[in-house]
């Protein structure tokens, strides 16, 4: 019988090139690094691909079903052909591990297969045949260097033995590819047989699983495609659409795998990958199918239901996302990728110590695992619990890199965690009113933090370690708190998740929830103090609140939320790096990969790049402006910009459009916006982007915008509390919403812009007697909306048109100082800590 979880010799012997394509796969993840910007989570599923699988006791077959099971569909070996009848899968005896076999046992395999001439190239003499046979089960044995000896021998006495030499090439291939020396002789020789039989596929794609893993993409490709010419199969295809996957060409290697199910349909990796293809372009729904159907061919695929799990995350679907997540667990509760799939949505989620048990399974089972010992420091010190937290940093910040090894991102950020926490741990008794962030950390740590750059800074001081008598954060019963205190904690959640998109990328987190919930009450009550002329403390001094205390408010509280994000002032960065420009930068369209949570905006901003490609060529090309025109009438989507580009030499290779932000205070003037790019290659990848420029200028002419309109606010704020017209608090709503239009177009934040301004909207028109009643509506971002629309009216009406403002609870005057109950960052974090399960209930009866 085979070993539990093995599979038979016959697919083993035609997972041997398998295993040298995965290797490949480990190289493969630094790559796709690029392509996660904006789909952090797509790298994860990439990890069991990258995973080298297990060498089992049989010369290199799979321990584990991943790679034999979904294989045995097919083991039309390119190296021996075993016969269906030679190998029933974990029930016929020629599935025992040949280690054990003495050398009794090794001549009788051997005979067994000159016999039946069941290895590569069989000639017509019996007893060269056994010759051979013998070393091919010395490598089915795992005794390489004693098979390559008896291969070599027989060469001496036949140079141009073509079995020989193939096998010997495997052999070398089998030793070991980290070793150069053995692939460049497994190469030779597979080139050799290639020159003596050349109208053999099987030798062109064992040479293709040689060339995968030294990098030599583009040969391996003409190797598999020549080995297709000459005779096409389910499983050519499978393999070549795995090399373009890795290489990022997702809509080729979609189409080999749909070939391959053609051929033949019954291949849940194939169906698998097939689905990975349209995930890594951001097809969410058509991704969900394929995973669906691999799973109807396949109904224990553990990978499969992993790959739903992360598709439904990706879609913002948690309840979908945890049970498939979970089906995959009941199959193998040891299955370290899908626990750490599941404690980063748990995280992102805001349930962290639920998150915390699964990255704590994961490193019982993986002690190496950077991602999740991250993840298990970075949900501790989210908690408040620092001890542990910063040890598990540490852990992380040990695994040094070795020579020439790209460092993973983990590894990048875990440094800047540790002194953010170590800082963190010092002020969690210090008033918050008495200290502040941006100017406390050094400019050069902030500015390298933002960038996401190794940890390079010259002559920095590190932050004091743990203070003993400073204590870790303990739960807080929810109960424990005053009613008063547990009423303002509920309103907070329901106000949070009124903030929350509805838009694919974005899950639900009830801890951002929950703190945005506070920061929009705070910002309510501070306003209404400065309304009725109070000062407010800020940073150590007490004076009247300016509109960057206001955004201070939710910038602490979104900070807090989740510590892993450096959310900071971009205009406190070095004067250096703001004089050069701190860029906000986000890929639309990367290659093949379109960013799925600005679809949406895709067609208006086409539509805007369409006119100034007009505007443009009316300038600098007039003669040529017709055709200009003719052409882009057939412009549908931003792919079909490219040939338009090429009508002018100065944008053959791309272009940038940048946007204007007209100006409230002086009619006329505009201000530049977001720049545009798009650039092509020759195969027709594109790189569509946006990204605002903070410069020290573009700064400086945005505050006095907003300072102007802040001025105005407050002037007509404080004539609302006196008066009940209605005129004057529509003009204080109006004033608001371009207050914040002005903010999302500055993009003043390196993190969280869009969440902080959307909780001082809510927060300052509660302070003018109106409350936002409604949802931002499936696929709308109000950043976005801002950054579109023409002006600041614009932006006005349509956010009026979903926030359904109605007047304000007068409940909400009896509500307790968001700023008195939670005055440290220990009782901020014990109240995002507290479980407040309780309010649903109370929701519910009161429906």
């Amino acid at each position: 019988m085979a070993s539990a979880g093995g599979t038979c010799c016959r697919c083993c012997w035609g997972t041997v090139a398998l295993g040298l394509l995965v290797l490949l796969l480990l190289g493969a993840a630094r790559a796709a690094l690029a392509l996660t910007e904006q789909y952090p989570a797509l790298s994860l599923l990439k990890q069991e691909l990258h995973r080298q699988p297990r060498q089992g006791q049989a010369g290199g077959c799979p321990q584990t079903p991943d790679w034999g099971e979904q294989y045995a569909v097919e083991c039309d070996s390119p190296l021996l052909r075993f016969h269906e009848s030679d190998c029933e899968l974990r029930g016929s005896s020629s599935c025992e591990s040949l280690l054990s076999l003495n050398t009794e046992q090794i001549l009788s395999q051997a005979k067994s297969l000159a016999e039946q001439k069941r290895f590569p190239f069989a000639t017509d003499n019996d007893n060269t045949n056994e010759d051979l046979a013998i070393a091919y089960v010395l490598i089915g044995s795992g005794l390489y260097d004693e098979a390559i000896r008896h291969f070599s021998t027989m060469l001496q006495e036949d140079p141009e033995l073509v079995s020989a030499i193939y096998g010997r090439g495997i052999a070398y291939g089998k030793k070991g590819l980290h070793d150069i020396n053995n692939a460049e002789l497994a190469l030779y020789e597979l080139s050799r047989v290639i020159s003596l039989e050349p109208d053999r596929p099987e030798v062109f794609e064992q040479r293709a699983e040689i060339l995968s893993p030294l990098g030599r993409i583009s040969e391996a490709l003409a190797d598999l495609t020549k080995a297709i010419q000459l005779q096409p199969s389910a499983r050519l295809y499978r393999h070549r659409g795995t090399l373009y996957f890795i290489s990022e060409d997702y809509a080729t290697a979609h189409e080999d795998f749909q070939r391959s199910l053609e051929l033949n349909k019954n291949q849940p990796i194939a169906m698998l990958y097939k689905g990975l293809t349209f995930f890594h372009r951001g097809l969410l729904k058509e991704a969900i199918e394929s995973f669906k159907e691999a799973l109807k061919q396949k109904a224990d695929f553990i990978d499969a239901y992993k790959s739903l799990g992360q598709a439904y995350r990706e879609l913002g679907n948690f309840d979908a996302a945890t049970e498939n997540f979970q089906k995959a667990l009941l199959l193998n509760q040891n299955h370290v990728q899908t626990l750490q799939l599941r404690g980063m949505m748990l995280y992102h989620h805001g349930s962290l110590d639920e998150a915390l048990k699964n990255f704590k399974r994961c490193l019982q089972l993986e002690p190496y695992n950077e991602v999740c010992q991250y993840m298990k420091g970075l949900s501790h010190v989210a908690m408040g619990q620092f001890y542990e937290g910063i040890k598990a940093q540490t852990k992380v910040m040990l695994n040094d890199p070795l020579p020439g090894q790209k460092a993973s991102p983990e590894y990048l950020k875990v440094k800047y965690l540790r002194e953010y926490s170590r800082y963190l741990h010092a002020h969690l008794d210090t008033p918050l009113t008495e200290y502040n962030v941006d100017t406390d950390l050094p400019g050069n740590f902030k500015d390298h933090w933002a960038k996401n750059l190794p940890f390079l800074i010259e002559d920095y001081e590190e932050q004091p370690g743990l203070q003993p008598h400073i204590k870790d954060v303990l739960f807080q019963n929810f109960e424990s708190y005053k009613p008063e205190v547990q009423e303002l904690v509920c309103v907070a959640d329901r106000l949070g998740s009124l903030m929350q998109y509805e838009t694919p990328g974005f899950l639900p987190n009830k801890r951002i929830h929950r703190a945005m919930g506070l920061a929009a009450l705070e910002v309510m009550q501070a306003v209404q103090r400065t309304w009725a002329n109070s000062k407010v403390r800020m940073n150590g001094k007490t004076r009247l609140m300016q509109w960057r205390d206001m955004f201070d408010i939710a910038v602490k509280w979104r900070r807090i939320a989740d510590p892993d994000q450096p959310v900071l002032w971009l205009d406190q960065m070095p004067a250096r790096s703001l004089s050069r420009g701190f860029n906000n930068h986000i890929n639309l369209i990367r290659g093949q990969v379109i960013n799925m949570r600005y679809l949406e905006y895709f067609e208006k901003i086409l539509h805007f790049i369409k006119d100034r490609i007009l505007v443009y060529h009316g300038a600098n090309n007039p003669k040529g402006l017709l055709e200009v025109r003719e052409a882009l009438e057939n412009v549908h989507k931003v792919e079909d910009l490219l040939p338009i580009m090429k009508f002018n030499s100065k944008t053959r290779d791309g272009f940038t459009v940048n946007t204007k932000v007209p100006s409230l205070k002086d009619q006329g003037k505009e201000y530049d916006g977001f720049t545009i790019t798009i650039t092509g290659d020759k195969v027709g990848n594109i790189l569509f982007s946006v990204e605002t420029q903070t410069t020290e200028e573009r700064t400086q002419l945005y505050h006095a915008e907003i300072d102007a309109l802040y001025k105005d606010l407050t002037a007509k704020g404080k004539v609302l509390i006196l008066s009940a017209e209605l005129g004057e608090a529509d003009a204080v709503c109006n004033l608001i919403l371009s207050l914040v239009y002005y903010f999302y177009n500055l993009m003043p934040l390196s993190r969280g812009s869009s969440v902080i301004a959307y909780s001082v909207i809510m927060g300052a028109l509660m302070a003018s007697g109106k409350e936002v009643a409604g949802k931002i509506p499936k696929g709308k971002l109000v950043d976005f909306e801002a950054m579109t629309a023409p002006g600041s009216e614009a932006f006005s009406k349509i956010a009026r048109s979903w926030m359904n403002l109605q007047s304000i609870s007068p409940s909400y005057k009896s509500l307790p100082s968001v700023s008195e109950s939670f005055p440290t960052l220990r009782t901020m974090i014990e109240v995002l800590n507290a479980d407040s399960s309780r309010c649903l209930k109370k929701t519910i009866v009161a429906v």
